[in-house]
């Protein structure tokens, strides 16, 4: 547990409802609110360009409720949202690339599944702590730097132009029918239960798959291009805190660490705390090189100001112990 631990609230016996709970963030949130004592469901579809599996909960699962379902099924949707205190919702298509390729899939499930979720609440549990995760490429290219909650918003693929949709859309709710929504747009989490097998699933995690089995890391261009990484229990310290902060209600945060790595660095110092390949650099591909936001400096003070959030891992820190959970579990991640 965090050392910062004593801050969470305790749970016991309230209900939580994680949405896309077998992906990354959402399964290491599972695991953390079980610890503070809450009564947990899981709803997840299990689709294979979110990154969920059942691995993610294995040593938990007789602790936890599990609903295989999509978010795109209302009626299903409504019955979980039901007596639910505490929702999160984790549930997305995170390809960039994906969604340039399948537009209405994106759409539907980062924009239309939004709308389902807010009105779920909104009919059956509008009484209910909801808070959701957004991305900081919802910016794309920054006009100044640090960029912080007032940048304005230009993406520049389809991912990111419908998480921005679907945040306009809680923070509607929120005004329009009071509803406890918080934002929360996260960047480039990185670290165990996270799908490490391919690209699609943010190329920081991507590069540890590739360093833990000694293969070539592939940098496009010079990799100077600017980062924000931040390992995942840093993540989750922060969404325990601010689901608890009542004066986050109707607010988005931008959700960064305290430093910044070029792309380059980012490969490198992965090789050198988890494997034993190389790093090289290629072209950029032009498909990828038109979408690229360039350096993306993110400024956390705003979330820091609110609650007492203490960044505990740096890039190295959080590299060791990444490799650390994978060694043993490996296999379970080369393939989704």
């Amino acid at each position: 547990m965090s050392t910062q631990s004593n801050q969470f609230q305790q749970m016991t016996g309230r209900k939580v409802l994680i949405t896309g709970g077998l992906g990354f963030i959402g399964s290491n949130l599972v695991h953390r609110y079980l610890t503070l004592g809450a009564q947990v469901t899981v709803y997840d579809c299990l689709d294979t360009h979110s990154g969920g599996r059942l691995f993610n909960i294995e040593d938990v699962k007789d602790d936890i409720t599990i609903r295989v379902n999509d978010i795109l099924n209302f009626e299903k949707l409504c019955e979980e949202v039901r007596n639910q205190e505490l929702i999160i919702n984790c549930a997305a298509s995170t390809s960039h690339a994906h969604s340039m390729k399948e537009p209405w899939f994106d759409q539907d499930v980062n924009s239309k599944g939004m709308i389902n979720l807010l009105e779920a609440i909104r009919r059956f549990n509008p009484e209910a702590r909801f808070l959701h995760l957004g991305t900081t490429t919802q910016l794309g290219p920054l006009q100044y730097q640090p960029a912080d909650e007032k940048h304005p918003e230009f993406p520049t693929d389809i991912y990111s132009a419908n998480k921005s949709v679907a945040e306009k859309y809680a923070l509607i709710y929120t005004k329009a029918h009071n509803i406890d929504a918080t934002i929360l747009r996260v960047s480039n989490v990185f670290g165990p239960r996270a799908s490490i097998h391919s690209p699609e699933f943010t190329f920081n995690n991507y590069f540890v798959g590739l360093a833990l089995q000694n293969k070539k890391i592939t940098v496009y261009g010079d990799g100077a291009q600017m980062r924000n990484v931040l390992f995942i229990d840093d993540v989750v310290n922060a969404l325990s805190l601010i689901a608890q902060e009542p004066k986050s209600k109707g607010e988005v945060f931008l959700l960064a660490g305290d430093q910044h790595y070029s792309v380059l660095e980012i490969a490198q110092q992965t090789v050198e705390q988890i494997g034993s390949g190389e790093v090289a650099n290629i072209p950029w591909p032009e498909e990828r090189k038109r979408i690229d936001v360039g350096d993306a400096i993110i400024s956390n003070k705003k979330i820091k100001s609110l609650i007492n959030w203490q960044i505990e891992d740096n890039l190295q820190t959080g590299l060791i112990k990444t490799k650390e959970y994978y060694q043993s579990c490996l296999e379970k991640y080369l393939t989704l």
